[in-house]
């Protein structure tokens, strides 16, 4: 049975002019109303009729970049690395391209909404970014949506998160357990045996994996992980700043602190300083990303250099046709350890 515009409006308590309008996009619609015409949309697996969908199988000129958080540099960086290679003022690729940023905010529902917004848009490509919620209803409509932007023609790139199995989308994963456990080992190497962990979000993948490696390094140097050596909290400095003093309140015996991120390294480093520690002399600090502060923080920031610039150019090229995608539709994108002077020898 042919599923009729009627149909959406009657799902979504609204009028059938309001669910074109929000499929056109050509009127201002309540957000709230918008994302409850979407969902409609998703849930009777509306297309649209007759000339409209032949349209609708075509591919615009738009590409859609989704991040969590563009204030956040880990997101900045990686897309301002693809609008350059998709298009736009000094664009490689000539301008042909309309780049979109998509701030979720970490919200999965928004993530979905725009998902639905970009296939209606009929864009040339989606570039998805950062880690996932590890939530298997989530995962699961996010698939069902990028199955069907790939099936429409729509070339979907995940960069930085982990793969979408038979989706059709490219990944491009980065290395997060290989890289956190390269960092202990590193730490472990100049003595440190009483190690602090400031984990991110718990639900997140890239939070999940790197603390992964973290403990795994533990477990090689045969090093017992005390309970109260991890903080699982937000992201920001912020969240840094107060792990780092709930972890030396559990134990003033941490030689070092290894956050899941710079930022909250940084605010790690800031706490350690206004509780009267040295760094590394009194506590040693690391973090992972290599955002750009990392080098010029005093003392510098030990951490894992992921090439997010790279990585996000690279995301931009397969996404505009540019670049074959590698073999199997998957690449692992492995971290570099940078020692620094935010890391030594642990106190006597």
């Amino acid at each position: 049975m042919t599923v009729t515009l009627a149909d959406v409006a009657a799902r979504a308590q609204v009028s059938p002019a309001t669910v074109s309008r929000v499929l056109n996009g050509n009127y201002p619609v309540a957000t709230a109303t918008r994302e409850r015409v979407l969902r409609a949309v998703d849930e009777l697996d509306y297309v649209l009729n007759g000339p409209a969908s032949a349209l609708a199988a075509a591919t615009s000129d738009l590409v859609g970049i989704l991040v969590d958080d563009i204030a956040d540099p880990f997101f900045g960086v990686m897309a301002s690395a693809i609008q350059h290679e998709i298009g736009g003022p000094g664009g490689r690729a000539g301008g042909e391209r309309l780049a979109v940023v998509c701030n979720t905010g970490g919200a999965p529902a928004r993530e979905l909404t725009y998902l639905t917004l970009l296939q209606r848009q009929r864009a040339a490509a989606v570039i998805m970014t950062g880690a996932v919620a590890e939530d298997e209803t989530h995962t699961a409509a996010v698939c069902a949506k990028i199955r069907k932007l790939t099936e429409a023609g729509t070339r979907v790139v995940l960069c930085g998160r982990p793969p979408a199995t038979g989706t059709g989308a490219v990944t491009l994963a980065f290395d997060n357990l290989g890289g956190a456990r390269r960092l202990t080992e590193h730490l472990l190497g100049l003595g440190h045996r009483r190690l602090g962990y400031i984990a991110g979000p718990g639900e997140w993948t890239a939070t999940r994996h790197r603390l992964a490696g973290h403990r795994a390094a533990l477990g090689a140097a045969d090093v017992a992980e005390d309970p109260r050596w991890t903080v699982h909290g937000g992201c920001d400095r912020r969240s840094g700043y107060d792990a780092a003093r709930e972890l030396l309140l559990r134990d003033p015996s941490l030689t070092a602190v290894v956050a899941a991120n710079d930022s909250l390294a940084l605010g790690a480093c800031a706490a350690l300083r206004d509780l009267g520690l040295r760094i590394p002399e009194d506590v040693s600090v690391a973090g992972f990303d290599d955002l750009p502060f990392s080098l010029d923080v005093v003392p510098s920031l030990t951490t894992v250099r992921l090439p997010l610039a790279e990585a996000g150019a690279r995301a931009g090229r397969i996404a505009t046709g540019r670049e074959e995608p590698p073999p199997g539709g998957l690449a692992t994108v492995r971290g570099e350890l940078m020692a620094r002077g935010s890391s030594g020898v642990p106190r006597p």
